[in-house]
């Protein structure tokens, strides 16, 4: 299965970077840096932008925030190469940062580089010729399930990494948050986001209990092993890792989980998790519930919650195309997204049910 590792291509125009001046910085921060450096981008993903540097035999991933970004809470390098460094201490999916730049005359913004891990990531369009058989996502989305257990009972205490956030009043936090955030962004009438916006602001469940958690968590964000896709070698993307109610992390990664019989699965598939085998959302949720022992009675809450926030992430970026600020075509569309996540939220809302 190694043709199917998840490979580079040529840099979108208009997100170079600076090679002279990049491959200075590589030298001087990482002393197994040498030779010519060659760049690709990876071309998928819609936030953060992410390349692979090569020098000689040494392969490195480059995280910097996208072109035109004007919401930089939401791009905070320093912070996601904090988590990392010491995240990848104890917890072994975590790839190793090798080198943090905070000087913006070197490529623009902060940004830093990581180790590569080799596998295949799995994203809307399985490769061709992929055999994932019913058992073999049956085995995988357990995996998957079992991991998002495993990283909500790391003690982010002894980490280190007990002040990345505060639990207190967490779920409060990110109801307002999104909402102004969406507020800030928007470009189109949608009256579903409205509702569903003053439904969460008004349904707020009590606090459970506080975890580390990943706030982005979906098949596209993990690496796979090549030969047994069922074993994940990693957890990418960590740029909305903090602390906080540990099912605020489930709704979100249910609000990614589309079935085979959703509705609008057409118009917003995130991952395969549609295919034959895979754990239904409510075999997500009861596996989740037996190996972490949480209460899931309000789940309903946390569930529509992650739909609007992916929603809000998804205006954000459609904002910076509406702006010009970016020129890439596969934005062009994003609103109907947006506005299609929100009536799923009402949908669950309406029917009382994830």
């Amino acid at each position: 299965m190694n043709g199917f590792v998840d490979e580079p291509a040529a840099v979108r125009e208009g997100e170079e970077l600076d090679l002279g001046k990049l491959q200075g910085f590589l030298a001087r921060a990482i002393p197994e840096a040498s030779g010519e450096l060659t760049v690709q981008q990876f071309p998928q993903g819609y936030s953060n932008l992410t390349y692979l540097l090569k020098m000689g035999s040494l392969e490195m991933v480059l995280r910097r925030p996208p072109f035109g970004n004007e919401v930089k809470s939401a791009h905070d390098m320093s912070r996601e190469h904090r988590v990392l460094s010491k995240l990848c201490e104890v917890y072994s999916l975590a790839p190793r940062p090798l080198a943090y730049c905070e000087d913006d005359s070197v490529l623009g913004a902060p940004f830093y580089v990581m180790e590569r891990r080799h596998g295949i990531i799995l994203r809307k369009r399985v490769p061709e010729g992929l055999d994932l058989s019913p058992n073999t996502m049956r085995q995988l989305s357990e995996s998957f399930v079992d991991n998002l257990a495993r990283l909500h009972a790391i003690d982010y205490e002894a980490v280190g990494l007990g002040k990345l956030g505060k639990p207190d009043g967490f779920v409060e936090r990110q109801v307002s948050g999104w909402t102004k955030r969406y507020e800030r962004a928007a470009t189109d009438e949608i009256a579903d986001m409205l509702s569903v916006a003053d439904w969460l602001a008004q349904n707020r469940p009590t606090q459970s209990d506080a975890a580390l958690i990943h706030n982005d968590y979906k098949y596209d964000n993990i690496v796979l092993d090549a030969n047994d896709p069922t074993q994940i070698l990693a957890v990418l993307d960590w740029e909305m890792c903090t602390l906080g109610d540990p099912l605020l992390d489930l709704g979100c990664a249910l609000a990614y989980w589309v079935q085979a019989d959703d509705d609008t699965r057409n118009l917003f598939n995130w991952g395969p998790t549609d295919l034959p085998g895979n754990l239904t959302r409510q075999e997500f949720m009861d596996r989740y519930a037996q190996k972490t022992g949480r209460d899931l009675s309000q789940i309903l809450f946390f569930y529509c919650f992650g739909l609007f926030k992916l929603a809000v992430i998804v205006q954000q970026i459609y904002f910076r195309y509406a702006k010009g600020l970016t020129r890439d075509q596969r934005f062009a569309q994003l609103n109907h997204v947006v506005a299609n996540l929100s009536r799923a939220a009402m949908t669950s809302i309406d029917r009382n049910r994830v």
